[in-house]
Protein backbone atom coordinates (compact mmCIF):
# COMPACT_ATOMS: atom_id res chain seq x y z
CA UNK A 1 0.00 0.00 0.00
CA UNK A 2 1.15 3.44 -0.81
CA UNK A 3 0.99 6.01 1.79
CA UNK A 4 2.02 9.90 0.93
CA UNK A 5 3.91 11.48 3.97
CA UNK A 6 4.13 14.92 4.31
CA UNK A 7 5.92 17.20 7.52
CA UNK A 8 7.62 20.56 8.92
CA UNK A 9 11.08 21.32 9.59
CA UNK A 10 10.02 24.48 11.05
CA UNK A 11 11.27 23.41 14.77
CA UNK A 12 13.74 21.21 16.42
CA UNK A 13 10.54 19.11 17.77
CA UNK A 14 9.42 18.99 13.82
CA UNK A 15 9.59 15.23 12.49
CA UNK A 16 11.16 16.30 10.03
CA UNK A 17 14.38 16.74 11.68
CA UNK A 18 14.55 13.10 12.81
CA UNK A 19 14.81 9.70 10.63
CA UNK A 20 11.13 9.09 11.25
CA UNK A 21 11.32 6.33 8.37
CA UNK A 22 14.44 4.59 9.45
CA UNK A 23 12.97 4.44 12.67
CA UNK A 24 9.49 2.90 11.98
CA UNK A 25 11.76 0.56 10.31
CA UNK A 26 13.98 -0.24 13.24
CA UNK A 27 11.18 -0.66 15.38
CA UNK A 28 9.01 -2.34 13.06
CA UNK A 29 11.20 -4.85 11.29
CA UNK A 30 8.94 -4.03 8.70
CA UNK A 31 10.65 -2.73 5.20
CA UNK A 32 9.35 0.32 3.72
CA UNK A 33 10.34 1.12 -0.17
CA UNK A 34 10.74 5.08 -0.10
CA UNK A 35 9.03 5.70 -3.74
CA UNK A 36 9.58 9.21 -4.15
CA UNK A 37 11.26 12.38 -1.91
CA UNK A 38 10.64 16.05 -1.95
CA UNK A 39 12.42 17.51 0.90
CA UNK A 40 14.03 21.07 1.36
CA UNK A 41 14.60 22.92 4.40
CA UNK A 42 10.92 23.43 5.63
CA UNK A 43 9.29 20.97 4.73
CA UNK A 44 8.75 17.40 3.27
CA UNK A 45 6.39 15.11 1.19
CA UNK A 46 7.67 11.34 0.43
CA UNK A 47 5.65 8.47 -1.12
CA UNK A 48 6.35 4.98 0.20
CA UNK A 49 5.32 1.75 -0.40
CA UNK A 50 4.36 -0.87 2.41
CA UNK A 51 3.35 -4.09 2.34
CA UNK A 52 -1.00 -4.36 3.18
CA UNK A 53 -0.37 -6.30 5.75
CA UNK A 54 1.57 -3.75 7.91
CA UNK A 55 -0.16 -0.81 6.58
CA UNK A 56 -1.98 0.14 9.79
CA UNK A 57 1.19 -0.15 12.00
CA UNK A 58 2.98 1.75 9.95
CA UNK A 59 0.63 4.69 9.74
CA UNK A 60 -0.21 4.42 12.97
CA UNK A 61 3.36 4.68 14.45
CA UNK A 62 4.15 7.51 11.76
CA UNK A 63 1.43 9.35 13.27
CA UNK A 64 2.57 8.96 16.31
CA UNK A 65 5.58 10.30 15.25
CA UNK A 66 4.01 13.78 14.16
CA UNK A 67 4.01 12.71 10.57
CA UNK A 68 0.62 13.50 8.12
CA UNK A 69 0.18 10.61 6.43
CA UNK A 70 -2.40 9.53 3.60
CA UNK A 71 -3.34 6.22 2.28
CA UNK A 72 -3.04 6.60 -1.36
CA UNK A 73 -5.65 4.29 -2.83
CA UNK A 74 -6.13 5.02 -6.25
CA UNK A 75 -3.03 7.14 -6.92
CA UNK A 76 -3.96 8.40 -10.78
CA UNK A 77 -7.44 7.82 -12.06
CA UNK A 78 -8.60 7.61 -15.74
CA UNK A 79 -11.70 9.69 -16.65
CA UNK A 80 -13.18 6.50 -19.06
CA UNK A 81 -15.67 9.10 -20.87
CA UNK A 82 -12.69 11.53 -21.42
CA UNK A 83 -9.83 9.06 -22.59
CA UNK A 84 -9.60 8.44 -26.00
CA UNK A 85 -7.35 5.66 -25.47
CA UNK A 86 -4.05 7.59 -27.29
CA UNK A 87 -1.23 6.28 -25.11
CA UNK A 88 0.16 9.45 -24.64
CA UNK A 89 0.62 8.61 -21.37
CA UNK A 90 2.66 4.91 -21.81
CA UNK A 91 5.73 6.24 -23.70
CA UNK A 92 5.94 9.24 -20.52
CA UNK A 93 5.54 6.96 -17.76
CA UNK A 94 8.78 6.13 -15.62
CA UNK A 95 7.03 2.99 -13.76
CA UNK A 96 5.07 1.43 -16.70
CA UNK A 97 1.89 2.38 -15.29
CA UNK A 98 -0.40 2.12 -18.23
CA UNK A 99 -0.46 -0.48 -21.25
CA UNK A 100 -3.04 -0.85 -23.74
CA UNK A 101 -5.27 -4.73 -22.99
CA UNK A 102 -5.76 -7.39 -26.09
CA UNK A 103 -8.05 -4.63 -27.28
CA UNK A 104 -6.02 -1.96 -27.39
CA UNK A 105 -7.87 0.09 -24.90
CA UNK A 106 -5.90 1.78 -22.33
CA UNK A 107 -5.19 -0.24 -19.18
CA UNK A 108 -3.96 1.08 -15.48
CA UNK A 109 -2.19 -0.20 -12.95
CA UNK A 110 -2.57 2.50 -10.70
CA UNK A 111 -0.69 0.62 -7.40
CA UNK A 112 2.81 1.17 -9.46
CA UNK A 113 2.15 5.29 -9.45
CA UNK A 114 4.88 7.42 -7.91
CA UNK A 115 2.74 10.52 -8.54
CA UNK A 116 5.50 11.98 -10.54
CA UNK A 117 2.87 14.13 -12.37
CA UNK A 118 4.31 13.44 -16.00
CA UNK A 119 0.78 11.53 -17.37
CA UNK A 120 -1.20 14.11 -16.45
CA UNK A 121 0.81 16.92 -18.16
CA UNK A 122 1.05 14.61 -21.19
CA UNK A 123 -2.63 13.69 -21.64
CA UNK A 124 -4.09 15.65 -24.27
CA UNK A 125 -8.03 15.20 -23.46
CA UNK A 126 -7.26 15.81 -19.54
CA UNK A 127 -8.33 12.57 -18.83
CA UNK A 128 -6.01 11.89 -15.94
CA UNK A 129 -5.93 13.56 -12.23
CA UNK A 130 -4.01 12.87 -9.23
CA UNK A 131 -6.50 10.81 -6.28
CA UNK A 132 -5.41 11.34 -2.69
Amino acid sequence: MKLLLTFSRKGKADPGREPVIARVVKETGVLINVEKANIDSMAGEVLIDVPDSSADQIRRRLEDLGVSVRVMENAIARDEEECVDCGACISICPQEVFSFDAEWRLSVSAERCVLCGKCIRACPHGALSQQG
